[in-house]
């Protein structure tokens, strides 16, 4: 079996602890997938603040330079399975929506969404205006999923950590990754 091949990329909008917790779940799992990680400039200004210049768990991670054209997920022939941009900027996501392909991120979500495999935004963004939703929905209809952070509180989590999950589990599901997480009215 092939293992799984991800791209993980971290804009510059608030909520730096999504993509922390997604990958530390995605790298606790019993057969992880080989990850790719890409920060933006602000995505990675935004990391240190919010996070306090946490260091990562660089184990199955591969990081490369937003300004890496060289590298394999700017090419559909290196056959990555999925990308996930968590969190994802507005700007980003409107970029990716017209096909402006100008840094690393907006090539390899380009490269996606042409060969039809997983592309995930997590917007963070709120209230949206009118040119979000047209963006989103451009990219809706190219066979992009949006999946606000939005938690949710059927878990009654106790902890930050355990609301940020509310999310992350979802998007883990979407990843084909469901084992474990949370299900309304299974956890009993």
């Amino acid at each position: 079996m092939q293992k799984d091949k991800l791209i993980i990329a971290i804009t510059g909008a608030s909520g730096s602890i999504y993509a922390k917790q997604l990958l530390l779940h995605l790298q606790l799992l019993p057969n992880p997938p080989e990850i790719v990680l890409i920060f933006s400039e602000n995505g990675k200004k935004i990391w240190d603040f919010e996070l306090d210049s946490q260091k990562l768990e660089e184990k199955n991670l591969k990081i490369f330079l937003i300004n890496n054209f060289f590298a394999p997920v700017a090419s559909g022939s290196a056959g990555y399975n999925a990308m996930v941009i968590v969190p994802c900027s507005m700007g980003t996501l409107g970029r990716i929506a017209s096909g402006t392909s100008d840094n690393l991120i907006t090539r390899a979500a380009d490269v996606i969404l042409k060969e039809k495999r997983k592309l995930i935004l997590v917007p963070r963004e709120s209230p949206y205006n009118l040119i979000h939703l047209r963006n989103m929905e451009t990219l809706l209809l190219a066979g992009a999923d949006i999946l606000p952070a939005s938690p949710s509180f059927y878990s009654k989590p106790a902890t930050i950590e355990e609301l940020v999950n509310t999310v992350t589990e979802r998007i883990l599901c979407k990843l084909g990754y469901c084992e474990g997480t949370y299900k309304w009215k299974e956890n009993v």
